[in-house]
């Protein structure tokens, strides 16, 4: 655990994000980002074993456009929390995010060879390798929240803020989510079930990842639920865009296998192509009403769910 925790630079007052536009989003990510990515290298387990340790790194560093976390801090600051008493927390749902990956593109489950623009982690390492690098984040993960770190909330919130975690990635979650996309291979499905399924493989983590920002700032029941419901609708258009994707992407842009959904159900298999955008924005329309109640200070997670549709990757 490091001594200091990066600097995400200072709170974003209402006449910042005021200011801000969709051109300047980039560049807000991209800051971001690069906390995130700085204290990532400080958090990366260690260990006995060189090859599991060099599986997660291999994993947790590579180039990656690192939304969770970054969406957890900004619901931090759109809150007027400490955005530096976020980042170590932020970090582990980055790393609770990465291990979903390295099980997921086991043969196994989704069977893909690449991830985040190279081989994936068990094409890299082996698959056994990857099982116990992908398990190894999400011990660290929780570790990392039990420590606590120099300005941390407190342990009541942190208890909170691990229980969210754990509920995202369990049985309620995302395990229900790949468990019941697993099981509807090569089977017609129906409309809730499909939403079902992403709502708790792609979303939950979405919104654990807003509440962790929340409760790290000490919000109120009502913003809580506020930005709750603005992840959980960011969550759901993040997965039809991936399914755009993989319908009209090419590898080298996705970063990532396309063409794996073919003999799944699909957002795009309900609606084609254009009905599936057009699902997202109408997702992304609720998901910024959620947030009127803030006020010109939401305007960054505004933008971050107009980039979430518009992105390509």
């Amino acid at each position: 655990m490091p001594e200091t925790i990066p600097d995400a630079g200072r709170q974003m007052t209402d006449a910042d994000t005021a200011s801000v536009t969709f051109a300047d989003l980039e560049g807000l990510l991209e800051e971001r980002r690069l906390v995130v990515e700085r204290a990532l290298e400080g958090l990366t387990p260690q260990g006995e074993s060189p090859a599991v340790r060099a599986a997660v790194a291999y994993s947790l560093l590579s180039p990656a456009k690192r939304l969770r976390p970054i969406l957890a801090l900004l619901v931090a600051e759109i809150l007027r929390g400490d955005p530096k008493s976020v980042v170590p927390a932020a970090c582990a749902v980055e790393m609770v995010h990465t291990s979903s990956l390295i099980l997921d593109d086991l043969p196994c489950m989704d069977d893909a060879a690449a991830r985040r623009g190279r081989p994936a982690c068990h094409v890299a390492h082996g698959e056994a390798t990857a099982i116990l690098a992908a398990f190894a984040l999400l011990n660290r993960a929780f570790e990392v929240l039990a420590e606590g770190w120099p300005g941390c909330p407190d342990d009541a919130a942190r208890t909170a803020i691990s229980r969210e975690l754990a509920r995202a990635v369990g049985l309620t979650g995302m395990i229900a989510g790949q468990a019941a996309d697993l099981a509807m291979t090569d089977r017609t499905i129906d409309f809730p079930t499909l939403e079902f399924i992403h709502s708790r493989k792609t979303g939950a983590l979405f919104i654990a990842a807003a509440a962790l920002g929340a409760q790290a700032a000490g919000a109120q029941a009502a913003e809580r639920a506020a930005v709750a419901a603005y992840a959980k609708n960011l969550g759901l258009a993040f997965q039809i865009v991936d399914d755009v994707i993989d319908v009209t992407g090419r590898v080298e842009d996705a970063g990532k296998d396309v063409g794996k959904d073919l003999k799944k159900v699909t957002f795009v298999s309900f609606a084609g192509v254009e009905g599936a955008r057009q699902l997202a924005g109408e997702l992304v329309l609720a998901s910024r009403e959620a947030l009127a109640g803030f006020g010109p200070r939401a305007k960054p997670l505004l933008d971050l769910a107009s980039y979430v549709v518009a992105r390509r990757r």
